[in-house]
């Protein structure tokens, strides 16, 4: 089976989405056509991190974030080319698109081109990012208007799930996951002067990276707490505390190693699929306090594994008690690793994409389609 994914970006959690399940599929072919963010991340650089035989890379050069109607012409008359070449030299079984830009210039080309066998994985409902009431007006709308045109949207986690039933749009969800075996050793006992608290992923607005500052900066003071955020973006200049650490980013391994010597794991997200970066903290024993918003209410069993906050104020608070009661923390790790081993794991939950590719089982309109 040979599936085509439409990537824009081409970066951080997204290629790490693709990246899986390139993994997860060893036995077909997968072609990946992507834009880049060199201001993000060198698509050089993503492609280095596949290491299986069974991955194409096609660049879709003319791919751009931002919203303009000329230059989404010529992506979308680019990227039509693209699969019609594919579909005349029959390499195409199915095409998966990953965020909004590829959900809706992939699925009007798919469309034109007649392709029928069509999925859309939004990792993070677009919708969710309008600061106006025009511009989330705006954003329902395109994502309306690309359901209209086919194609199934499959949602990585059961509360992005709940919002785009909310919306009108018939969806099913598989919920994402990480390998769970050979990972590196947590530290169970600490060896660090300082309570270290980490992130990873874009410095991206919505990550919210003022609020991760506000809540740093109030530990200015504090010569024992010590902020990371492992991942750089368009957003690093809110990032002024003086006890925040910006790493840029860095390799699989060395984020890996960064969070297991980390005391807890900090996300600040305005909305979220289900974030790569906080699936890994658990599987390394980590307790994590995630903001209440999709995709992070998902993975968190109020302290059990960590804890949701809404304020700044509440995160604060949780983050004081976290330093004060070391013992809870090594207790809320073991719920972690133990939540993401049953509920996240990848070869549970990934596995059902290709069946979904095959088109071998009928999915009623609405139904909550759920791996864990």
């Amino acid at each position: 089976m040979i599936i085509v994914h439409v990537v824009e970006p081409f970066a951080a959690g997204i290629a790490v989405f693709v990246k899986y399940l390139t993994e997860i599929m060893p036995h077909d072919s997968h072609i990946i056509i992507h834009g880049e963010r060199k201001q993000v991340m060198c698509a050089g650089e993503v492609k280095k991190t596949f290491s299986l035989p069974n991955v194409r890379f096609i660049k879709w050069r003319s791919a751009q974030r931002s919203i303009d109607p000329f230059k989404d012409f010529l992506a979308l008359a680019e990227l039509y080319k693209i699969l019609k070449r594919l579909k005349n030299g029959n390499r195409v079984d199915s095409v998966h698109l990953h965020s909004s830009k590829s959900g809706l210039l992939g699925r009007v080309a798919c469309r034109m081109l007649g392709i029928k066998n069509v999925f859309y994985t939004p990792n993070g409902a677009p919708f969710l990012s309008g600061k106006t009431v025009f511009s989330k007006y705006f954003y329902r709308q395109m994502e309306k208007f690309g359901n209209s045109l086919g194609g199934k949207v499959v949602c990585c986690s059961p509360s992005e799930l709940s919002t785009y039933l909310r919306l009108g749009i018939d969806a099913i969800y598989i919920s994402n996951g990480i390998p769970v075996e050979d990972m590196v050793q947590a530290n169970t006992v600490s060896k660090k002067e300082k309570f270290r608290i980490v992130t990873s992923g874009r410095i991206t607005a919505q990550k919210n990276p003022n609020l991760f500052n506000s809540i740093a900066n109030y530990f200015k003071e504090f010569d024992q707490f010590e902020f990371i955020w492992a991942g750089d973006g368009d957003e690093k200049q809110s990032l002024t505390a003086k006890n925040i650490v910006v790493t840029g980013w860095l390799k699989e391994k060395e984020i890996k190693k960064l969070l297991a010597d980390s005391d807890m794991y900090l996300s600040t997200a305005l909305y979220e699929g289900l974030s790569f970066g906080v699936l890994e903290a658990l599987i390394l024993h980590k307790p994590v306090l995630l903001s209440h918003c999709v995709g992070n209410t998902d993975v968190v069993k109020n302290g059990i594994n960590g804890d949701l906050f809404r304020t700044e104020a509440e995160a604060i608070v949780k983050i004081l008690q976290y330093y004060n009661n070391r013992d809870m923390l090594k207790v809320m790790g073991g719920f972690s690793k133990s939540i993401c081993e049953t509920e996240f794991n990848i070869k549970h939950n990934f596995g059902s994409y290709r069946e979904l590719y095959k088109n071998a089982i009928s999915i009623a309109p609405g139904k909550k389609w759920a791996f864990a």
